[in-house]
């Protein structure tokens, strides 16, 4: 997901952009680009400079920016969608003559035919990209007032967008509007600012304002002013973003990666303590009284990526909870069926950013057929959350990398929160059941603290695993939704091959891949079911496999089938998956180091992806 910074202040501008933008160099990108407006000599001019590769090339071209003038810029972090990778393809973009300078995240779908009539009508074009026809497009309904050329573009285009305007009769203004794409306003003393995320201007304001589609926002040195496609003025609340900016930082580790994995214990806390008052869980936030609680009769959870692997041990728990029959669906199949959903049933999507485009479109769906729908989300303010019908914020603070952790750790703490919640009002847990439970959920962060205090061992095997070339995750029950995790992060940032299959499925075709030098990692903390994950294990090991054990502690007959083993701390076989996934973290990770590979931007990976 591209990454958008724009300023317009007191400062000058460009070393504003180039921060901000190293703030998003976590989104992944290829190229990177600035656009500073100065008045000289009574004319306003705009300044448009470009650079491929990583954002230290755009620095040095232009000396932090200390060597280009003006108060008003934005700046752009690319990652290619239509063209190569490339100067010319680079943003910003720009009309004839400069009239007009555009940064855009987002796809306008229908830029074919945008392209080819505004080709018959005389503009040229010097890119491969969607973003210039927006640019040639505010051109061509340009006549003087800004925000009716933004609105009749607005009707014409289609797709997903967020984008910062200059005009150059349009001296110290920043015009911005959003659609099914993410983008924030900031203000402070020193000026105002606008983003694609919340990292980027955190140096400078915890002041911000989280604009709605077919917004538009009209921002001066000292002044901010929200527009609807009509031009009527909108009044917008402002709220004060909780984190501070370093907690956007590396803090000495040397990746934010191993930073998020170590901040867990902390951000499981979080998400846990204030919803228990009293010793009873209390999630006020729901909306729900118990009477709507004991009328679900079923709940359809769906998310994309490692949400989605979330959902899969929600299965588990909620239905093992709360007796409610839980349905999950990635977010991209969901929305192009035709689920169906029966009445008293809960929708639940699952969003780190709350700007997934296809769990958006999943909410969107269900709350046009009549469903209510709660949103698990972390980022205040974001567009899930402003949809839903009500909201969970899992409070995990900024996740820079790539590669979730803390986020996915804090979205399975709200569902067993939600899980004893559901449960103990519909009866299906006795009270003092839901007491052991939620003494249980208190311990969880400490006994995270223990793995990571413990990590060398995890790292020592990464070291001797790195070069191998495939991995198979097997478990059973909640133990293949771990795995599904564990092999996603492994994949994610080491690029070794890996996949996770029900361990029970072995027979039915995935055990003709396992031979020699193949990495077998067999997750077993369900204590019902380890007898039938070991013989699973002694079938991989005699065809060659090499065999890694991850367990709880006690369960050391796993050393007589494992070649290796980790040991977690024990827990309710429910709440697993929260320790059973941190060593599978710190797997992923040290390996991706032992292979020197860029941890926090893996290749072709977006944090958020705001597009299909």
């Amino acid at each position: 997901m591209c990454g958008i910074v724009g300023y317009t202040g007191a400062w000058n501008a460009a070393p504003v952009l180039l921060s901000g933008l190293s703030r998003l160099e976590y989104r992944g990108y290829d190229s990177a680009g600035i656009a500073v407006s100065d008045v000289r000599d009574g004319e306003n001019r705009i300044e448009v400079l470009k650079a491929k590769g990583r954002l230290q090339a755009l620095k040095e071209m232009t000396d932090n920016g200390n060597a280009v003038n003006g108060t008003c810029g934005i700046g752009h972090t690319r990652w290619a969608t239509h063209g190569e990778p490339s100067v010319a393809n680079a943003h910003p973009h720009c009309s004839r003559d400069k009239r007009i300078v555009v940064v855009h995240n987002g796809i306008i779908e229908n830029y074919k035919e945008l392209k080819e009539y505004l080709q018959k009508k005389g503009f040229e074009f010097q890119s491969q990209t969607d973003t210039e026809v927006v640019a040639h497009l505010l051109d061509y309904y340009y006549k003087g007032n800004p925000l009716e050329a933004i609105a009749r573009v607005l009707s014409r285009i289609r797709g997903s967008y967020a984008l910062g305007i200059l005009f150059k009769d349009q001296p110290g203004k920043i015009y911005a509007v959003r659609k099914d794409s993410p983008l924030i306003i900031g203000r402070s003393e020193n000026g105002n600012f606008i983003a694609s995320d919340v990292p980027a201007i955190l140096k400078y304001t915890k002041n911000v304002c989280y604009i709605s589609d077919m917004e538009i926002a009209e921002l001066t040195k000292d002044s901010i002013t929200f527009y609807d496609v009509d031009q009527e003025v909108l009044e917008k609340e402002f709220q004060t973003v909780e984190w501070d900016a370093k907690s956007a930082e590396k803090g000495g580790f040397e990746h934010f990666m191993l930073k998020e994995i170590y901040e867990q214990p902390k951000a499981v806390a979080d998400t846990i303590h204030p919803r228990i008052k009293d010793g009873r869980i209390v999630i006020e936030e729901l909306g729900l009284s118990d009477e709507d609680i004991r009328k679900i009769s079923r709940i359809q959870m769906v998310a994309c990526g490692s949400a989605y692997h979330v959902c899969a041990a929600a299965k588990y728990v909620l239905e093992e909870l709360s007796g409610i029959p839980v349905d999950i669906d990635l977010a991209s199949e969901f929305r192009y069926r035709n689920p169906i959903l029966s009445e008293n049933t809960l929708v639940v999507i699952v969003s780190q950013s709350g700007e997934t485009a296809d769990s958006l479109a999943a909410l969107r769906e269900a709350k046009k057929r009549g469903f209510p729908v709660l949103g698990i989300v972390n980022v205040v303010g974001s567009s899930i959350a402003r949809e839903a019908d009500s909201v969970f914020y899992t409070w995990a603070g900024p996740e820079i990398s790539v590669a979730t952790t803390k986020a996915y750790s804090t979205q399975l703490a709200a569902v067993y929160l939600i899980g004893i919640l559901f449960g103990e009002v519909r009866e299906c847990i006795t009270r003092e059941e839901a007491d052991h439970y939620i003494k249980e959920l208190l311990k969880l962060p400490e006994k995270i603290q223990r793995i990571l205090d413990e990590k060398e061992r995890i790292q020592w095997l990464a070291n001797k695993f790195s070069h191998t070339k495939d991995v198979f995750f097997i478990g059973r029950g909640l133990d293949y939704a771990i795995s599904m995790e564990g092999s996603l992060k492994l994949k994610e940032i080491s690029y070794i091959h890996s996949e996770a299959y029900a361990a029970g499925e072995l027979k039915h075709g995935t055990i003709s891949l396992v031979e020699n030098g193949v990495l077998v990692i067999g997750v077993a903390t369900q204590q019902e079911l380890f007898e039938k994950e070991i013989s699973n294990l002694v079938e991989v090991k005699s065809r060659g496999a090499s065999v890694l054990g991850l367990t709880g502690y006690g369960n050391y007959s796993m050393e007589d089938i494992a070649d290796f083993t980790i040991y977690v701390p024990r827990t309710e076989s429910c709440f697993a998956t929260s320790l059973a996934v941190i060593p599978l973290q710190l797997l992923a990770y040290y390996i991706s180091v032992a292979r020197g590979l860029d941890v926090d931007k893996p290749r072709n990976l977006a944090k958020s992806v705001t597009v299909e």
